[in-house]
Parts: C-alpha cells; sequence; structure tokens
C-alpha cells in the first residue's frame, strides 16, 4: 500500500519521511506526526495516515489528538519558567507555597520531589472516579491531606495522574492561574505552538480519537500484587484511554495526561530548551535554567515502573544501557500509546512523536524508536 506523507521534510532527513510510511502501510501506525528542530529550525515535520478508526479521514497538518504523559513535560516548563524568575525554588518544601500540604508528614517534602515523582504521591487511598478527575480542589485536597506511601526523596515511584495536580496546583499558588491558563499564556501563546492543556471547545472537531491496543479494555492495571506500590497508583486514580474521546476529559486541565497537540507543537516547544532557553527570536528562560534539566537528582529502580531511572528536572535522562540519543546530554518523556519527546542539548535538537493507534504497555515503542533512530543516522550523515 502506497501512503502519502505530507509536510515538510528537508532532504537530509528524507529517511525518516520513509520510516513514517511504512509505519503507516503496515498497519503498526494509523495516523501520526513527527517533527524536529535542529538549532531551533523545523527540520523535519510530516504527517500521514487516518485520524479515525474506520480509515475514512485523513491525518491533516492541523490534526491534534490527546498524548498523556508527553504533557508532563509542559508541566515541567511552567515550573522551569517560575523558578528562572526568581518565583519558585526546587529545593523549597512544597508547603511554602501550598502551606496546606504540610498535613500527615510531608512538611519537608519539597518542590523536586513532586518534579521527579518522588513525594510518596503516586496515588490515593481514597477511591476517586473519572468524574472526580475534572475536580480540581477535590484531587488537589485529597493530595494535601494523604500521607506519602514512602519517604520522600528516597525514591521515584512514577506518578501517572497526580504528578500535574502536584505541580499545577503549586504553579496556581504562585500566579493565581491554572497550570493550563499559565501555560498557554507564558509558553504555547508566544512560541505559537498548537498544544492545549484544557481544550477550548472551538478545536474540538481537530482533535481525533485514541485508539486503544486490539483487545485492550483501555485501563493500565500495575504489575505485582494489590497492596503493591505500582497497582494502588494505578487503582486510584483509575485512568481508561476511553474516557479521552469525552468533552469533559477534554476540557478538563489534568496537566499529567490530557494535553493535547500534535508533533510540531511539542517539537517546536521544547526547542526551547534544547538551544539554552531562546527559540524563534525569543528568550523565555535563561541558559542556566534550561541546563539545569540534565543534572541529576535522583536515580535508581522506579517503584511503580519496575525498571531504572535517573531523572534531572522532571526529565527521565538518557541511560547510556537503553540510550534514546547518541549524546550525553539528552533528556526525554513519553506518553501512554507511544507519543514522545526528546530533547537533545548536545546536538541542539528537539525530536517527537505522536500518534493515535495506542501501543501496549507505558516504557517505550518501537515505531517512535524506529523514527528517532532514522532522524540520528541521517543528522550524524551531515
Amino acid at each position: 500500500m502506497t501512503v502519502d506523507i505530507n509536510g515538510h521534510c528537508d532532504p537530509r532527513f528524507e529517511a525518516v519521511k520513509a520510516v513514517l510510511a511504512d509505519s503507516i502501510s503496515s498497519g503498526a501506525d494509523l495516523g501520526a506526526s513527527f517533527a524536529a528542530t535542529v538549532n531551533g529550525e523545523m527540520v523535519v515535520d510530516i504527517w500521514g495516515g487516518r485520524r479515525d478508526e474506520k480509515g475514512e479521514a485523513p491525518w491533516d497538518a492541523d490534526t491534534i489528538t490527546n498524548v498523556y504523559s508527553t504533557t508532563k513535560t509542559m508541566s515541567f516548563l511552567c515550573a522551569l519558567l517560575l523558578a528562572d524568575r526568581g518565583e519558585l525554588d526546587f529545593d523549597a518544601p512544597v508547603a511554602r507555597y501550598w502551606p496546606e500540604f504540610a498535613a500527615n508528614g510531608k512538611s519537608q517534602v519539597k518542590v523536586w520531589h513532586l518534579m521527579n515523582h518522588a513525594a510518596g504521591l503516586s496515588g490515593l487511598d481514597q477511591k476517586v472516579s473519572a468524574d472526580d478527575l475534572y475536580d480540581w480542589d477535590k484531587i488537589t485536597g485529597l493530595l494535601a491531606a494523604q500521607a506519602p506511601w514512602w519517604e520522600p526523596g528516597s525514591a521515584s515511584g512514577y506518578h501517572a495522574l497526580t504528578q500535574g495536580y502536584l505541580i499545577g496546583e503549586v504553579v496556581r499558588r504562585i500566579t493565581g492561574q491554572s497550570l493550563g491558563a499559565f501555560f498557554a499564556a507564558e509558553i504555547a501563546g508566544p512560541l505559537d505552538a498548537d498544544f492545549y492543556i484544557g481544550v477550548p471547545d472551538a478545536v474540538f472537531p481537530r482533535i481525533c480519537d485514541l485508539v486503544p491496543p486490539e483487545g485492550d479494555n483501555g485501563s493500565i492495571v500495575g504489575a505485582g500484587d494489590e497492596a503493591s506500590i505500582a497497582s494502588r497508583t494505578f487503582s486510584s486514580p483509575i485512568a481508561n484511554a476511553l474516557d479521552s474521546r469525552t468533552d469533559a476529559w477534554r476540557r478538563a486541565e489534568i496537566p499529567a495526561a490530557n494535553g493535547h497537540g500534535n508533533a510540531r507543537a511539542v517539537a517546536k516547544i521544547h526547542a526551547l530548551l534544547a538551544c539554552g532557553g531562546e527559540t524563534q527570536g525569543k528568550r523565555l528562560l535563561s541558559t542556566a535554567t534550561a541546563k539545569m534539566i540534565m543534572a541529576e537528582r535522583i536515580s535508581g529502580t522506579d517503584l511503580v515502573l519496575g525498571v531504572p531511572m535517573a531523572f534531572g528536572l522532571g526529565f527521565g535522562l538518557n541511560n547510556p544501557k537503553a540510550p534514546v540519543s547518541p549524546n550525553a546530554n539528552t533528556c526525554f518523556w513519553g506518553g501512554w500509546g507511544g507519543s514522545i519527546a526528546i530533547i537533545d542539548q548536545d546536538a541542539r535538537c528537539s525530536i517527537a512523536y505522536v500518534m493515535n493507534k495506542m501501543h501496549q504497555g507505558l516504557m517505550g515503542d518501537p515505531r517512535g524508536g524506529a523514527l528517532v533512530k532514522a532522524f540520528y543516522a541521517s543528522l550524524a550523515e551531515q
């Protein structure tokens, strides 16, 4: 089957275009977009395939979709921006900004613990419904009242849904704005990036539905027995991919999971960090703050994911044993289903892949991996 790949691709990176075409023609992808910047210049901005499960509507230039945990990278940027302005100290107790958070033994939990899944609050003791996720005050109130599940700062344990509420409430206490509103005004707006945390109704027609893996009920299930931290993390709050198709999910602000955009938007935003805090002729961060994301804060086997992880500030750091890049000063994160974002400060490049057909599991996706590999192979030939 011949697949049309649309958009702009610098001739140096034609191999990337071929990989995306193969992925769609094989059925591994339904519809997808891939983008990359070098020195702030968009060298690849391509898309193809279909935006609907029936295969009737094409993925267009302005198609966007839910990128799940790739959204977390946008919440990290909001916090970095406040730190750069001197309004947020990553080494300060969270309670300095959010006094109620000190309850139940959390007075010494630091802001960087929230950024790096180390606060011990990866889930909730109280069972909450899907609708509760749309009630910001309820979820942040429960998190403020809860005792940590492990000693904060001693280990990471993936805060799959709770992280966005935690960082977002700190941002709200400092700025008086929701994280979605702050992100729109201070990051997406200035960079002209088509990415939303809380989607305006007028944008809904451009959203394509996510398609869970065949035979999958759309929910994440934690590994191990019911008493394990992994199982408890995913039993409350519960994430179901089919919720992403609802208007309520799209309108809500869930800064760890419900950002909507495409690869162009993700790569455009992260060019800011790849290029030392300045992109498109606009400096939003100091070079020193941009470099902070690469300094390791915590490492070890993650209590939820069950694999070795190292974190800088929010972002996962490149692991030489399973590298996402040939370059040391590289960080990344990705979303449930397969989306990925990579920031490479050595090569001054940002890379993003966004799709609508979900891959099983939370760790790694061969589709995005093949595109990234092709990009770096082409870059090395220059």
